[in-house]
């Protein structure tokens, strides 16, 4: 039997203007200089820079960026947000550059029926046009599930047919946020443990420390072999 590396990543979203760095905005001489002290110097694995068409001036930072990393081979450790609407965010995300893409999916039935006013079908097959396209344009993916830890509380059965969907899609990474810190340790455990059971591709990342040791320390103990890598955010 094959030994299966287990490791833990750490992706940085410092630099992507928004919850976390409310009321911050970066000129694009800090972006640029935070991003190289942050796979440089500190050798995070991964950097979340940016969130896709926020504006003329984002764009050009990230090709700033973009073409340092270019420069020292970092370009597939640099991801950028993007969103499920059609072909914008991918066209936005190849005129900068950027090679990853993370993309924001509803996470909860709540935010998809109230924010957008799409069945869970019309959103899947929404998503995988991005996806798909996303792919042919060159790019790797990652999906967040957004309000993930509502939506298991509240509708597991969605939140369970969205993962299922997604694992069956090219996708490197699935990440988990839960942002708010809505759930206890043990309620993520359980969410996790549901979820994971036929995942292909599972990433766990927690925004807030006081929430992350504890279930960092029973997920570890419960997994299938083909989901051996966790990311902390």
């Amino acid at each position: 039997m094959t030994k299966v590396e287990t490791r833990l990543e750490i992706l940085d979203v410092t630099l992507r203007d928004g919850e976390q760095t409310r009321g911050v905005s970066f000129p694009t001489s800090e972006k640029l200089n935070i991003a190289k002290f942050l796979l440089q110097k500190l050798n995070v694995d991964r950097v979340e820079i940016a969130s896709a068409r926020v504006s003329k001036g984002e764009l050009e930072t990230v090709q700033k960026i973009m073409e340092w990393a270019a420069t020292e081979q970092l370009t597939e450790r640099i991801e950028i947000l993007g969103f499920v609407d059609g072909n914008k965010t991918v066209d936005w995300i190849k005129d900068s550059g950027a090679k990853v893409l993370n993309l924001l999916t509803k996470g909860s039935l709540h935010h998809l029926e109230k924010q957008l006013g799409k069945t869970p079908k019309e959103f899947f097959t929404d998503a995988s046009f991005v996806i798909e396209y996303a792919i042919k344009s060159g790019l790797k993916i990652n999906v967040y599930l957004e309000d993930w830890s509502n939506g298991f509380r509240n509708s597991p059965d969605y939140v369970k047919s969205l993962v299922e969907h997604l694992s069956k899609e090219h996708i490197e990474r699935i990440f988990l946020p839960d942002t708010l810190g809505v759930l206890s340790p043990e309620e993520t455990f359980q969410g996790v443990d549901s979820l994971i059971q036929n995942t292909r591709i599972f990433i766990l990342n927690f925004t807030d420390i006081t929430t992350t040791i504890f279930p960092w320390q029973i997920v570890f103990k419960r997994f299938v072999p083909e989901s051996k890598v966790f990311t902390l955010l």
